[in-house]
């Protein structure tokens, strides 16, 4: 297939699972942050050509590892197969983009074809995401991030793989978990109180996904504000919730006097 027939088949099949999406969207359970999923989003092959796709050894991918997070990350999509690319505009296509939006409500809305903290992201065994807020904003800082979409390709994904999305509730106590399903679409909004993590990865083979945000002039909730990635422990991890604290506070700090932040060189070139 190529690029249209991939936005072509995801508009088809998110106005199939129109009443299905309204329903989560307006009613999340054990958490506050609004999201919806859909299962089998794209034809059948699409999910296992793009997660073969993937270098399974990470090359090309830049690794970060800190308290904080355990991943590999790559916006060159130039540099990997192009289902991958194929995958990720027709993600970012206006008819997807502005069908999405239109169900949850939001106006405005715009994807990113740089790539700003989005693309492909591979986790192996032993990685993780602690619980976190996205950087408010884009990396021009003149658009406020909105919605986080995310589509995961990894086989025969379950539960006891770990690398789950959790979603937190306001309190980071109890997560609900989103098994990273392969050819699951996740939508989830992004806010001053969408807490979300990665659990461990717990398999032997590579938790793969391709990462989008879209992005709007409009505040969501019609105040100004501006937060770095923010991130915090699990609730056993008294610590580094200490730490992620302090951690914040700093480089929220730095970056509004230096107008500094992470990821910035880490961008799709071709569209930067």
């Amino acid at each position: 297939m190529n690029r249209e027939q991939i936005t072509l088949s995801a508009l088809s099949r998110l106005n199939e699972q129109r009443d299905d999406i309204l329903s989560q969207w307006n009613n999340p359970e054990g958490t506050p942050t609004r999201h919806f999923y859909v299962d089998n989003f794209l034809p059948d092959g699409i999910a296992q050509e793009a997660y073969d796709a993937f270098p399974k050894n990470g090359e090309g991918f830049y690794d970060r590892e800190t308290f904080r997070e355990k991943k590999r990350t790559s916006a060159n999509l130039s540099a990997h197969p192009q289902i991958l690319a194929d995958i990720t505009y027709a993600v970012q296509d206006k008819r997807v983009v502005d069908f999405i939006a239109g169900l949850v409500g939001f106006t405005e809305i715009e994807p990113d074809r740089a790539l700003y903290a989005g693309g492909l992201s591979m986790m192996f065994k032993g990685d993780f995401l602690n619980p976190h807020l996205d950087n408010s904003h884009d990396a021009k800082r003149d658009r406020y991030r909105r919605l986080n979409v995310l589509y995961y390709v990894p086989p025969n994904w379950k539960l006891e793989n770990g690398g789950n999305l959790e979603l937190w509730d306001n309190e980071r106590l109890h997560p609900k978990t989103i098994i990273s399903a392969q050819n699951r679409l996740v939508v989830m909004e992004t806010n001053k109180s969408s807490w979300h993590s990665v659990s461990p990865v717990l398999a032997d083979h590579p938790r793969c996904c391709v990462s989008n945000y879209y992005f709007s002039k409009i505040s969501p909730d019609d105040t100004e504000y501006f937060h770095v990635t923010s991130f915090t422990g699990r609730p056993e991890e008294k610590v580094k919730r200490m730490i992620g604290h302090i951690d914040n506070g700093a480089r929220n700090l730095v970056s509004k006097l230096f107008n500094t932040g992470r990821g910035k060189d880490e961008v799709n070139k071709d569209e930067a």
